[in-house]
Order: structure tokens, then C-alpha cells, then sequence
């Protein structure tokens, strides 16, 4: 667990960075969030071509997968209703709860609860010594599902916005692609996987996203085309092929998964993990918007509606996107944006019952799988899920580029920003959950468990 705590005190920095740098830096902070909208792509490619490389599927047993998939929809969904209906019920006064327009904003803001942060969770799970286990193998399903799915639902409520659009449409039909290719050539394709391989595949994904995404512009600026780094990093990594070695018996070459393990687990590899994931954690603490701007702290407590984020989460440049995603779209009567402001002591409340709720939504998980891991297994899965980081960043940028504002957004950027802070201690929860498993037994636990 003290690499956890290392990895938390890393996020912390970071996030401490992101208030602090734009206003020493003014200005020139704009080239800093170019390197670190970079990095940050960078490292979630390494981390996920690792994970992809470690996921395998039985293809005789397809529909585990698409309960694996409900499941997950489940987590990302149930997060955004409730933080939606809080928003609109509880944020907004009763002569607008009928407005279709309050509902729309609201559902946008929403939406950064849903997304688990893939890398932060692995990097942790992975700290914490559970990277062999049961709720390892099947967070790694869940999470990358609930990002995909946060993503697929993204464009839909960018419909609700700006009307249709062929760009959205497309980014469907090559998301279907790449998840077809990574069934199709599941570690298929005979290509290195030691880290300076890793590195360079990852600075490849990041470059091609960054140039797909300028191109868009071109083409039309009011809907640029975004390709999160996440899924075709994980698909690369998924049709990497595991070595062959010589059968002594049968005398010939099988595929030997145990060896390809091996290669990404020396101490050399492990190191570079190590680091890669530590500075994965600073950039995506540095990656969160910048929550009180100077006329924010000048009010003593009253909020300001021109915060002006200036970095990037999950392949989207924030500075760009909020004056590109707009174009002709008018950022004029917006319903969050007219509500008068909070007192700080009211924005904390809300604040601590809005990560309530979109933690509690995360919970159904620990209601599955009752016939494959004890409950405790299935609880600690439920909790894995906790983490938010850079796509729920992320979504509240995009949410802002619409010019939503107001108590919402400021309130559900402290929100991520404290489910971020304590995602060390909700790995730690998860391991102390999994202790008597790990300690008296797994197989003997799982005998006895309900079924």
C-alpha cells in the first residue's frame, strides 16, 4: 500500500499544480497544457496497450461479455441519473423543472459522474498488489466499458446541442471498427511489447489522435473530430501476439501466454511501469479545470461564470474546444448559467452529496456476478469503480464550451476533484474488503460463497 499512498500524494501535487500554475504562469500556461495534453495522452496509451496486452477473451463464451457490458452500463448510467435529477431538482428552482432546455444542460453537466478512470484505477489496483486477482481482471472489463460507453452516450447529449452531425456519426462506426479488429486478431499480430516498444506505439496513437483532431478543424471547427487515446490503445495491445516456444512432446510451436506475461514483468519493466504510472498520476491532477478563477476569489464565495480552463482531458484540448465546439452554437440563455451564486459553506454541502450519489451509483456490481466471486470480491469490484480522473474532466469542458455554467458546473468540479483526491483511500477500502480473501484463502472463500 505505500506505493498507493506515493501514487495518491502524486495525484495530490498535481492537482494542487492545476490552481495554482495559471496563475503564476498567466499567459504562457497555453504552451504548458500543450505539453501536458500531450504526456497525459501518452501515458494513458501506455498504460492501456499494457492492459489490453494482459486482457483476453474466451470466444466460446460471447455472452459473458455482453452482461459484462450491461453491467457496465449500469455504472456509467446510474451515476449520471442521479447527479442529472440532483442538478435539476435540488440545484435549479421549481419554475424550470418542466424547461426542456434546463434538462439538457443539466444531463451534459451530469455526465462527468459516469466515467471510471481506467488508468488511475489500474495503476492503483496494480500498486496495491490485486493486479492477478479476480476484481483486477474483471475492473479492467467493467472500466473500459463504462469509458466507452461514456463516450458512445456523449454523442447523443452533443446532439441535444448542436443538432446532427456527420462527424458524430463517424466516430460511432470507427469505434465499432476498432472494437471488431480487436476481436478478430485477438494477439494476432507478432510485434515487440518490451517498454521502449510501448513508449514509441504510445507517442504514435497520441501524434495520429493530435493530427485527426487538427484536420477536423479544418474541415468543419463547430464539431471537431475527437478519438479517445483510450480505446485504440487498448485494442493495439489486445492483438499483440504472446511468443511461441517449442513443445519438447508434440514438436512443434504453441503460443505460450505465461512467457509473454514474463516479458512486461522484469525489474526493468516494472520500473518504467512504475514511473510512467507516477507521472500519469501528476498530469492528470494537473489536467483538472482550474476551479476558482482570481474574480472567484475576489467575491469571497460568490462564483465567477468566466473560468477558462486551459488544459486537456482524455484527447480533449480544453482551450480549443470550448472555442471551436461552440462555433455558431449562441452561449445565451443558458438556465445554469443564470442561477445566482453560493455561499462556499452551501457549494460544500452539495459537494459532499452529489459524490455521494454518484459513488452510491457505482454500487451495482457488487449486486452481479453472485455465481463467479464471494461478496466481498463483488463489493470491492463496486468500489474499484469510485475512481473519476481526466474523461470526467473532460466531459466538464465540453459541458462549459456549451456555455453551462453557474453552481452546477462549479459544484460538480469539486465534486471530481474530490473523488479524485480520495482515490487512494478508496483502494484502500477495496483492499482491506479483499484482506480475508487473500490471507485465509480465495478458493476456500469462494466455496462457501452464496450463490
Amino acid at each position: 500500500m505505500l506505493k498507493v499512498l506515493y501514487f495518491s500524494l502524486l495525484l495530490l501535487l498535481g492537482l494542487s499544480c492545476s490552481q495554482v500554475l495559471p496563475n503564476i504562469m498567466g499567459a504562457s500556461y497555453a504552451m504548458l497544457g500543450d505539453i501536458v495534453r500531450m504526456l497525459t495522452m501518452m501515458g494513458l496509451s501506455f498504460i492501456m496497450i499494457r492492459v489490453g496486452y494482459e486482457f483476453d477473451i474466451d470466444k466460446s463464451n460471447t455472452k459473458q461479455y455482453g452482461w459484462d457490458y450491461l453491467v457496465a452500463f449500469t455504472a456509467a448510467s446510474f451515476p449520471w441519473i442521479l447527479v442529472t435529477v440532483y442538478f435539476t431538482f435540488i440545484l435549479l428552482p421549481p419554475e424550470v423543472w418542466s424547461n426542456m432546455a434546463a434538462w439538457k444542460e443539466t444531463m451534459l453537466a451530469g455526465r462527468f459522474a459516469a466515467p471510471t478512470s481506467a488508468g488511475v484505477l489500474f495503476s492503483m489496483l496494480t500498486a496495491a498488489g490485486l493486479g492477478s486477482t479476480w476484481l483486477f481482471r474483471k475492473a479492467r472489463i467493467l472500466a473500459i466499458f463504462d469509458d466507452l460507453d461514456t463516450v458512445l452516450l456523449m454523442i447523443p447529449l452533443k446532439m441535444l446541442m448542436v443538432g446532427l452531425a456527420w462527424q458524430l456519426g463517424l466516430m460511432v462506426i470507427i469505434m465499432v471498427a476498432m472494437l471488431t479488429i480487436g476481436y478478430v486478431l485477438l494477439h494476432t499480430v507478432r510485434i515487440p511489447v518490451t517498454w521502449p516498444w510501448v513508449m514509441s506505439y504510445s507517442a504514435l496513437i497520441t501524434v495520429i489522435s493530435e493530427l485527426i483532431y487538427k484536420g477536423s478543424i479544418l474541415i468543419d471547427e463547430s464539431v471537431p473530430f475527437h478519438i479517445e487515446v483510450l480505446l485504440p490503445a487498448f485494442v493495439l495491445g489486445s492483438i499483440i501476439a504472446y511468443p511461441r516456444r517449442h513443445h519438447p512432446v508434440e514438436d512443434s510451436l504453441i503460443v505460450d501466454k505465461n512467457h509473454g506475461l514474463e516479458l512486461i514483468d522484469t525489474p526493468s519493466e516494472r520500473r518504467v511501469a512504475t514511473l510512467v504510472a507516477g507521472a500519469f498520476m501528476v498530469l492528470v491532477g494537473i489536467s483538472m479545470p482550474l476551479i476558482m478563477s482570481g474574480e472567484m476569489a475576489s467575491q469571497g464565495g460568490a462564483m465567477s461564470q468566466s473560468v477558462e480552463p486551459t488544459l486537456h482531458a482524455g484527447g480533449v484540448p480544453y482551450a480549443e474546444a470550448a472555442a471551436s465546439e461552440v462555433g455558431a452554437y449562441q452561449q445565451i440563455g443558458r438556465v445554469t448559467t443564470s442561477q445566482p451564486p453560493m455561499a462556499w459553506g452551501t457549494i460544500a454541502l452539495h459537494v459532499l452529496l452529489i459524490t455521494l450519489l454518484a459513488n452510491l451509483g457505482k454500487m451495482f456490481p457488487a449486486l452481479c456476478y453472485r455465481r463467479e466471486a464471494h461478496w466481498r470480491e463483488r463489493l470491492s469490484l463496486a468500489v474499484g469503480m469510485w475512481p473519476r480522473g481526466e474523461v470526467g474532466a473532460g466531459v466538464l469542458v465540453i459541458s462549459m464550451s456549451y456555455g453551462i455554467g453557474g453552481p452546477v458546473v462549479t459544484i460538480a468540479m469539486l465534486s471530481l476533484a474530490l473523488n479524485l483526491l480520495l482515490t487512494g483511500l478508496f483502494i484502500y477500502i477495496v483492499k482491506f474488503i479483499t484482506r480475508p480473501l487473500t490471507e485465509y484463502g480465495l478458493n476456500k472463500q469462494r466455496a462457501t460463497a452464496p450463490q
